[in-house]
């Protein structure tokens, strides 16, 4: 446990954060569920949509520090292409 005042104050922010970035980082993981559950019913229009409104939730968990950058555009990017395929075989 931690025993300065400084080492308890740093605690407390370090569990603050956490319940933050949970909340941030499931937020994430929804918006691409959605995109993904569109993809699955082959809806190209759903899924275009979804994935318009999850880049933006995407990227600004990039630039909050809860996702990599490149793992932020590699999600996007490989879930365009599934959409940009669901074109093709159609």
């Amino acid at each position: 446990m931690a025993n300065t005042k400084s080492a308890k104050k740093a605690a407390r922010q370090a569990e603050r954060r956490t319940l933050v970035n949970k909340a941030r980082k499931s937020r994430v993981r929804t918006f691409v569920r959605k995109v993904e559950e569109a993809i699955a019913s082959g809806d190209k229009e759903a899924a275009n949509l979804a994935l318009r409104e999850a880049q933006p939730e995407i990227m600004r968990s990039a630039s909050k520090g809860i996702l990599h950058k490149n793992t932020a555009s590699r999600k996007i990017s490989r879930l365009s292409a599934r959409i940009k395929a669901l074109g093709q075989a159609a």
